[in-house]
């Protein structure tokens, strides 16, 4: 059985079914993966999660820093902001059905079979997987559970910018999202930054690209996306790993890995 792991979608539908195509994705003997932000900046978010929606017994995606963005919005805890593509999802007839299977999506997976773990935005090196999947976890019970207004009232913001096992509450929670979903540069003590979203060469001082400190732990190959100006390359890594952002909805290309070859099947953006 194969493993196809694909990199931000971004409401690149079209592109989405070109790479389906090029893969030749059999739901009947292969799976697929999605490394989050399935919606937004591009033409099509409607399009993409209802693919993924309507796929999901084969497809299995994350949740990334866009999608909780949609969650936020949708429960009122949030803002559209310029340059969102997701008001086709909130006018949308089957809106509920959709926002409600959303919001019951992981943060991580992990497959044995494949040895490799998934993570929207990158894991801090002194997390195992197996620690990173039990703090998934307590993010994913209160984002499909009963305190979810709770958790998106307080979702966003850059404190606490370090992660520590003595938080408690909507402290815990966010740092453990911000890792998850948007970080990029750590510094030695692996303290986020927030501001720097560019290239390697627009680290802050001090600060360096998380995937480029050495893993404490042993475990699976991480495969994650997020980071599009990356383009897919990560040079000096410490890890073993892919990054599988290449900028789609910046008119770069859209990638997919595939498990246990290691092959990298990409397509254009039709943006």
């Amino acid at each position: 059985m194969k493993l196809h792991i694909a990199g931000d979608l971004q409401g690149c539908h079209r592109e989405f079914t070109d790479l389906m195509k090029a893969l030749s994705f059999d739901p009947e003997q292969d799976t697929f993966w999605v490394a989050g932000d399935i919606v937004n900046r591009g033409p099509e978010s409607l399009e993409c999660l209802r693919e993924v929606h309507a796929r999901r017994d084969h497809v299995g995606i994350i949740l990334g820093n866009h999608d909780l963005h949609l969650l936020a919005v949708a429960y009122g805890h949030g803002r559209l902001k310029r340059g969102d593509t997701l008001q086709a999802i909130l006018d949308a007839p089957d809106r509920h059905e959709l926002i409600e299977w959303l919001r019951r999506q992981p943060l991580m997976r992990v497959s044995e079979t494949h040895d490799v773990a998934m993570v929207h935005a990158g894991l801090l090196p002194s997390w195992s997987v197996e620690k990173a999947a039990g703090l998934a976890r307590e993010v994913e019970a209160v984002l499909g559970g009963d305190q979810v207004e709770s958790f998106l009232s307080c979702m966003y913001g850059n404190e606490p910018a370090r992660f520590d096992d003595a938080l408690t509450g909507s402290d815990r929670l966010r740092a453990i999202v911000n890792v998850m979903t948007r970080m990029r540069f750590i510094d030695d003590d692996e303290t986020l930054d927030f501001k720097a979203k560019e290239g390697l060469d627009s680290a802050p001082e001090g600060f360096a690209p998380w995937f480029q400190y050495p893993r404490v732990h042993d475990g699976p190959s991480l495969a994650f996306g997020h980071w599009a100006a990356l383009e897919g390359a990560m040079p000096a890594s410490r890890i073993s790993g892919w990054a599988l952002d290449t900028g789609c909805v910046w008119k770069g290309r859209l990638t997919a890995l595939t498990l246990p070859d290691a092959t990298l099947t990409t397509v254009p953006s039709r943006q």
